[in-house]
């Protein structure tokens, strides 16, 4: 076999911290152990029946060619019109671009931002990608990490700019804290990003799953629609990990550049799967609602439990994530996640992915269901006593 040494710009970044934990859970269901999965972030929830069977329509009606690379005019009308209708947020469709995951838009927009060193800097915890894909793309990420709440803190983020500060990458509610942002701390970045003349990447996939507190996209803070690039998909709201659709808003003059790096990647993401969007949007408002109720019982349930073994833990706001810090209750915090898969066959996510200093946190995802919950929360009581 010949010799092959990767590309320097490959040996900058790992594989993925959240897909490596659900992998030895996967190993340990392969010899026969009954796991409980809390690693991935996937909803549950059956993709809803009338987007399947508008995904079948398309398919029949030939919908398998190419499509325009900013992705089908009428799901980018119909985009437009749901970010006006819930958020009140005003996009044109040639302010849009349909994408292959909202993973996919996050390198999008960091691409057509970044020149090689340029800083991005990422409020932490985080999400591990946001590190790599920044990394990847010849950027250089900087961690401002957050409050003891996981709280916002703009004087941190304004400390941390430098002549070499090009973005800031905000994600909220958050992953994996689940903690959301409220205008006035929202307000104080903007302030930031005008006197530094920054741009905002604002991953907001998670945007529909909020159970307390208010939504505010960064696009609606005063003067940042112009600065800002939005991030957000199907994934998370509709239940429709699998199909890899996402969406990019943003200025008119950073689309255009933006949509030069998808005709040379993806070229876009399948017809018929867009057209199936478009049902998700218009049709599927009861389903979101009765997940969104779902996962706040799921969510009550394990803060319940957490807190009962003695985590202090501020409950989250949204997403379906919760970082426990393991040094509350265990005295090898570090290896929390590691030994709990080993011992009880509960699976979580580690915290060292999510930045610097969060090695003795894990990552929960209550995106399963109530049974599975409330057995994950027997197992972890009994390792603890153990």
């Amino acid at each position: 076999m010949r010799n092959y040494t990767p590309p320097k710009k490959l040996l900058k970044i790992g594989e993925s911290a959240t897909m490596k934990a659900a992998e030895k859970a996967r190993e340990l269901r392969a010899k026969g152990v009954n796991v409980i999965s809390l690693d991935v972030g996937e909803p549950d929830f059956p993709t809803p029946k009338p987007i399947i069977e508008a995904a079948y329509r398309a398919l029949n009606e030939g919908l398998t060619k190419y499509s325009q690379s900013q992705g089908l005019p009428e799901l980018r009308e119909a985009i437009a019109d749901n970010l006006r209708k819930i958020f009140g947020v005003d996009y044109l469709p040639n302010e849009i671009v349909v994408t292959a995951g909202a993973k996919m838009g996050v390198f999008y927009a960091l691409t057509a931002l970044l020149d090689e060193g340029d800083e991005v800097i990422i409020p932490t915890p985080a999400w591990p990608s946001y590190f790599d894909i920044t990394k990847f793309v010849g950027g250089v990420p900087v961690e401002v990490r957050s409050g003891e709440d996981f709280e916002l803190l703009p004087d941190r983020i304004d400390k941390a700019v430098t002549e070499k500060t090009r973005a800031i990458l905000l994600n909220y509610p958050n992953n994996p804290t689940g903690m959301i942002y409220d205008k006035k701390v929202l307000e104080n970045v903007a302030e930031i990003v005008k006197r530094k003349e920054l741009w905002v990447v604002s991953d907001e996939i998670y945007c529909r799953l909020v159970y307390d507190g208010e939504f505010i996209p960064f696009s609606k803070i005063e003067e940042m629609r112009d600065r800002t690039i939005t991030i957000n998909g199907f994934s998370k709201t509709y239940s429709m990990t699998g199909w890899r659709l996402g969406y990019i808003c943003g200025p008119k003059n950073v689309i255009k550049e933006i949509l030069k790096v998808q005709q040379q990647t993806a070229t876009h993401p399948p017809t018929f799967i867009q057209k199936a969007a478009i049902t998700a949007l218009y049709e599927c408002e009861s389903y979101v609602r009765n997940m969104v109720n779902e996962f706040k019982i799921r969510r009550n349930l394990f803060y319940d439990g957490l807190r009962r073994m003695g985590f202090k833990i501020k409950k989250p706001q949204g997403a379906f994530y919760i970082f426990p810090n393991a040094m509350d209750v265990y005295s090898e915090a570090e290896n929390f996640s590691e030994h709990l898969l080993e011992k009880v066959a509960v699976s979580t996510t580690p915290g060292e992915g999510f930045g610097k200093g969060y090695e003795k946190h894990f990552r929960i995802s209550y995106a399963t269901s109530r049974e599975k919950i409330e057995k994950a929360i027997l197992k972890m009581e009994e390792f603890l006593k153990r």
